[in-house]
């Protein structure tokens, strides 16, 4: 099965080509077919899907939601009254979300409806769900918006919804060859999605294109996205590293070779160093990180240690003993980086760097580094990224762009024309 791009599956719904219910059972036989070896799904029930499909099919087509009956899958640790949300631990066996979150509802009134719940991380850190890249299952699909990101690629729904406080849009989406958009923080609100950190935590989307991205933004954030422009000049910013991590040499290969082919295109490219006082963006990060997370989630360390991973207690533990003020100096510090970063960046449309330091590493134990997504993650920065290429294992890479806080239009117009010109052929 040829997977539809969601702006194909729109169009096809709302002029009637295509109705809910149809494209409902094709797609739950698609994943009926391929999702044993992936495991991108926690709960995913064709009863309720149909259901919905046949809700849907009950509107007129032509009608303006700009989503009708599109099936979207989420996150879980995004709240559904009447779907499970388990956030990938034991410890909520038992929970009961009171409410569908924001999210949600925005996702309704667009006319889209819930086709299940993905396989999130443990409580969105870094302890690993059972979801495979289905590029190569022996390999991660990243975290920790794994199933998300597995879901698209494998074709299972044309979008799903994810969250990321470091790299958990960007990562898994660059893992797994399909688009990650994390909008500016605060865009999409986040009432009722778990919470890690008040200061980091964003929700973002997994398409297959720019322009699927773009009409997903438009109908979760704001429906003027889609008339942005490129600026006649393109004037792009090239950083092909981080001072806190080191990319490998096929990483760093498909990115040289696609500013080089976008270099011809027509776009100027400034190779650029990350300013100094950007330097420590790594630490402020981590600092303001888990000093959050460790209140957030107190409660529930406190009732279920036992329940939760190692790697999340240690966390959380090490959150706890970060003094309040170091703290306070952490959030100074951020909002000074804000500042000068948004200054560094008035001189781009945009800038070009990696979405993780390499592909997909091989195994399951870890969802690999996010390190590359923590600059824009700090900064409450707009990020995107799509996939240009492959490693020597013909595993995906991914080129990130990211702009300042509140240019995501403008972001998301220059990938787009980005993607026109770096061709990529996806898996389903």
């Amino acid at each position: 099965m040829k997977a539809l791009t969601l702006a194909e599956a729109s169009a096809a719904l709302r002029d009637g080509r295509l109705n809910a219910a149809a494209y409902a059972d094709m797609l739950l036989a698609h994943v009926e077919a391929t999702d044993a070896p992936i495991g991108a799904w926690v709960h995913l029930d064709p009863v309720w899907v149909r259901r919905e499909a046949r809700r849907i099919d009950q509107t007129p087509p032509g009608s303006s939601a700009p989503l009708r009956g599109i099936p979207v899958g989420l996150k879980d640790i995004i709240h559904t009254r009447l779907l499970p949300t388990r956030m990938g631990s034991v410890a909520f066996e038992t929970f009961d979300a009171p409410a569908d979150a924001a999210c949600v509802e925005r996702l309704r009134v667009a006319g889209a409806y819930v086709f299940g719940k993905t396989v999130t991380t443990e409580l969105a850190f870094m302890h690993p769900g059972r979801t495979r890249n289905p590029w190569n299952v022996l390999h991660t699909p990243g975290g920790s918006s794994q199933g998300s990101a597995a879901a698209v690629a494998a074709g299972h729904v044309p979008l799903a919804l994810g969250t990321q406080t470091n790299g958990s849009v960007i990562r898994p989406a660059a893992y797994c060859g399909v688009v990650g958009f994390k909008p500016t923080l605060g865009a999409i609100p986040f009432e009722g999605v778990n919470l890690f950190s008040e200061t980091l935590d964003t929700l973002g989307t997994f398409t297959r294109t720019v322009t699927d991205a773009t009409i997903a933004a438009g109908a979760l954030v704001d429906a003027s996205f889609a008339d942005a422009t490129v600026p006649p000049a393109l004037r792009l910013a090239y950083l092909p590293a981080f001072p806190w991590t080191a990319v490998d040499c096929d990483a760093d290969d498909v990115l040289e070779a696609a500013t080089t082919r976008l270099r011809v295109a027509g776009a100027e490219i400034v190779a650029v160093a990350l300013p100094d006082g950007l330097h420590d963006a790594a630490r402020v990060h981590r600092t303001i990180m888990l000093s959050e997370a460790s209140r957030n989630l107190e409660r529930v360390q406190q009732a279920a240690r036992p329940q939760l991973s190692k790697v999340l207690n240690d966390a959380l533990d090490e959150g706890r003993a970060i003094s309040s003020g170091d703290y306070r100096r952490a959030m100074a510090s951020r909002a000074t980086m804000i500042a000068l970063a948004t200054d560094w960046l008035a001189h781009y449309d945009a800038i070009i760097v990696p979405a993780a330091p390499a592909g997909a590493p091989t195994g399951l134990e870890s969802t690999g580094d996010p390190s590359c997504c923590t600059l824009a993650s700090l900064l409450g920065a707009p990020a995107i990224t799509l996939p240009v290429g492959f490693d020597a294992a013909r595993l995906p890479i991914g080129m990130q762009l990211f702009a300042a806080p509140s240019n995501d239009a403008k972001l998301l117009a220059v990938a787009g024309w980005c993607e026109a010109r770096l061709p990529f052929r996806g898996l389903a």
